[in-house]
């Protein structure tokens, strides 16, 4: 028996590296086994170096570099890639003059495997829009996009990253975090990782090397560098914001349990430059300067893997609380009167303050330091123009919201600015966490404000403009609900937590009322195994069904009725956004889909249907709702939509196409019946969806409400939600 284990897939030993006299790497010693590993230290410390040694871009005075086993310290860089090197260079070098797609071309011969251009332009869509663009033509973030996508192309075994996140902006910054787990959880590469985010650095990898003066210093936990700031700053000369008001050196001594840090923090770098031996002390305002805020909550790997398939409702950090958001400067006195309220229920609360004045408040959030979760910080949301101040700190609200994750409840009260200011943060946050806006336009259209969220609105009757008699007892009325809602959603987590049994995993159907037919029997056949949500897919029913798909609630898809595209695309009056199915692609949670009502767009009154379409074919469903046949064009373009968002989805897929008519109108005999029609959306889907053993177009000779149809569904579905992990007790 031959219980030799594998080489791994990076071995260094006593390596020594010298620029002239100046001794770079000393002694280093590096394994690296199986997936993602980082090594962070401070500017000059031979971080490069280490990289530029292994790709064989520097020759090693003495030590070892194995790669897989094999011996690599005198091979050349070419003959190091063919080895199964990858290497993402720190200032990316492209070629200005070469495109995107010229680029990958160039990329795509070395090794065959799973990374193609296809799949490159799948996980980055940015770099697909712009394939015909040089270089030179290419911003920050879709550089490095291009530089990482470069290295993937060569599939290798070993995938070399010298600061990857270096320049960019927040959210490109996550994707690069995302894409580092995925690579990690993967197994089919391993991976290290050059950084100076110490953010990146502890969460895509579980132990983390420090480099100090060209020597691995330690190899410590990642959890363990994340929250010890003293050796942060001992070590790596980074730092935090003042903001904190005690040092971790005086909370341990307090002995006090330290909080999860959410939200930015600064990073401080004591030197910026490369020292010398002569180097001088970098001035204090130079390392202000060149401070960077880092872009996400330091996260360990496992926890940030789990947080993509446990639901977001399931995850704390520290004890419940309270949010009391608005605008301080012009409703102090408001959110303070419901803040008291809350708080003397004995649940705990925080005051956040959004205001976009730019003054300082009294609370325990401040608009500063929410300010800074915008892409370009407070330069971005404090400015003379008050609605894009407003715009900015909505963005910034809603980013920072996103990052607590301890939430009981949310309340708000204000106007139509403060209401806007909040509603998209409160969007965002899972369905059941308990959401309410106390507002002077909650009697009007609150569509625009909850959206496809539990969002509950309190009209608050006189304006939110100081107590009185009428706001105290509205005011009140509303803290006194979100109390009831909190402790309500708090009691019921604490008893699902003693019940083990807990409920059916629930999956998402969508349904047409020319579709009625097959939901109701898909969901009679699959009640004893799945909890079944049915969505009417009036715009509003898909983007929530797609809301807890975000929030991680149902553990699959059956999107029978996707007509909410039609809409969509010719101008209806239930259209979808240009984000559907995008929770689907960033979830991967099973999903079956269909054509179900992409015959039909959907007007009011007749006298409300547009001048352009007056000559088409009609139905009147009833006087308030007029039905308008798609057209063999309007098909073909619809069927290139959705498989063009088919191909973004990485879970398992399957897509029926209902050969026999798409509706109950369309079905021979009934008004909507056009065979060439449904031909061109077939044919469009087929020739668009890049079909693979994990997404299948499948051809059924049935009307969509056959019971052979919906048997096919159902038949389909079944195995997929084992393949992603059997039934999953979804926390609600």
């Amino acid at each position: 028996m031959n219980d030799r284990r594998p080489a791994p897939a990076l071995e260094v030993k006593g390596l020594d590296v010298y620029y002239g006299h100046s001794h770079a790497l000393q002694s280093v010693d590096l394994t690296l086994d199986t997936g993602v590993f980082s090594v962070v230290g401070r500017n000059g410390m031979g971080k490069t170096t280490l990289c530029k040694a292994i790709m064989g871009l520097v020759r090693a005075s003495s030590g070892s570099i194995r790669i897989r086993g094999e011996e690599a310290t005198r091979l050349n860089p070419a003959r190091i890639a063919r080895l199964g090197v990858g290497y993402v260079p720190q200032g990316r070098r492209l070629w200005r003059s070469l495109t995107v797609d010229e680029h990958l071309a160039l990329a795509g011969g070395l090794r065959r495997g799973a990374w193609t251009i296809e799949r490159i332009y799948d996980t980055f869509p940015r770099l697909a829009e712009r394939k015909n663009n040089g270089g030179n033509q290419l911003s920050g973030g879709e550089q490095q996009m291009l530089a990482i996508s470069r290295a993937l192309l060569t599939n290798p075994q070993l995938l070399i990253m010298d600061e990857p996140t270096e320049g960019l902006a927040p959210v490109i910054v996550a994707q690069v975090e995302d894409m580092l787990l995925r690579l990690g959880d993967e197994g089919d590469m391993s991976v290290l990782v050059i950084e100076q985010n110490i953010g990146v650095a502890t969460a895509v990898s579980r132990n983390v090397a420090i480099m100090v003066n060209g020597r691995i210093n330690r190899i410590i936990d990642s959890a363990r560098l994340a929250t010890d700031r003293e050796l942060q700053q001992r070590l790596l000369g980074v730092g935090t914001h003042g903001a904190d008001e005690r040092t971790p050196a005086r909370a341990e001594a307090a002995g006090t349990p330290q909080p999860e840090r959410k939200g930015p923090a600064r990073i401080y770098v004591s030197n910026p430059v490369l020292p010398t031996r002569w180097s001088q002390p970098v001035p204090i305002a130079r390392i202000e300067a060149a401070a960077r805020t880092q872009s996400v909550a330091v996260t360990r790997l496992e926890e940030a893997t789990r947080t993509r398939r446990e639901p977001a409702t399931s995850r704390t950090s520290g004890p419940p609380v309270v949010l009391v958001v608005g605008t301080l400067d012009t409703k102090g006195a408001e959110l303070r009167f419901i803040r008291d309220i809350v708080a003397g229920s004995g649940l705990r609360t925080r005051l956040v303050d959004v205001s976009t004045g730019g003054k300082a408040a009294s609370c325990d959030v401040t608009a500063q330091e929410i300010a800074l979760n915008h892409g370009r910080g407070g330069s971005g949301v404090f400015g003379a123009d008050r609605g894009a101040s407003v715009t900015a700190m909505a963005e910034a609200f809603e980013r920072w919201l996103c990052r607590q994750s301890n939430i009981a409840g949310i309340i708000s009260a204000g106007g139509s600015g403060g209401a806007s200011l909040v509603a998209p943060g409160m969007r965002a946050l899972p369905i059941g966490v308990p959401k309410l806006i106390i507002s002077s336009v909650a009697s009007g259209d609150v569509g625009p404000y909850v959206g496809p969220a539990d969002i509950t609105m309190m009209y608050s009757v006189t304006d939110v403009q100081g107590l009185n008699s009428i706001s105290r007892t509205v005011l009140g009325n509303g803290a006194h609900a979100m109390v009831g809602m909190a402790k309500a959603r708090l009691e019921g987590q604490t008893g699902k937590q003693r019940d083990t049994g807990a409920h059916l995993p629930a999956i998402g159907i969508t349904m047409f009322g020319v579709t009625t037919p097959a939901v109701q029997k898909i969901a009679a056949d699959l009640r004893e195994d799945f909890e079944c949500l049915v969505f009417h897919a009036t715009g509003v029913g898909g983007r929530s069904m797609e809301k807890l798909v975000e929030s991680g609630q149902l553990a699959g898809v059956i999107d029978l009725t996707t007509t909410e595209v039609c809409d969509l695309l010719m101008g209806g009056v239930f259209p979808a956004t240009d984000d559907r199915f995008g929770a689907i692609i960033r979830s991967r949670v099973p999903y079956v889909g269909s054509v179900g009502a992409l015959d039909m767009v959907n007007f009011g009154a007749p006298d409300t249907i547009p001048e352009r379409y007056r000559q088409r074919k009609f139905h009147i469903h009833n006087p308030q709702v007029t039905l308008m046949r798609t057209t063999p064009e309007e098909n073909e373009r619809m069927g290139r939509w959705i498989g063009e968002r088919l191909n973004q989805m990485d879970g398992p897929v399957r897509f029926f196409l209902a050969e026999g008519g798409v509706s109950a109108l369309d079905a021979p005999g009934q008004p909507f019946w056009d065979p060439d029609a449904d031909t061109a959306l077939f044919r469009a889907l087929e020739q668009t969806v890049r079909q693979t053993g994990n997404r299948q177009i499948i051809r059924i000779k049935r009307n969509i409400n056959d019971p052979e149809f919906t048997a096919a569904i159902v038949s389909a579905f079944r195995p997929l939600l084992g393949r992603a992990g059997g039934r999953r007790r979804v926390a609600r």
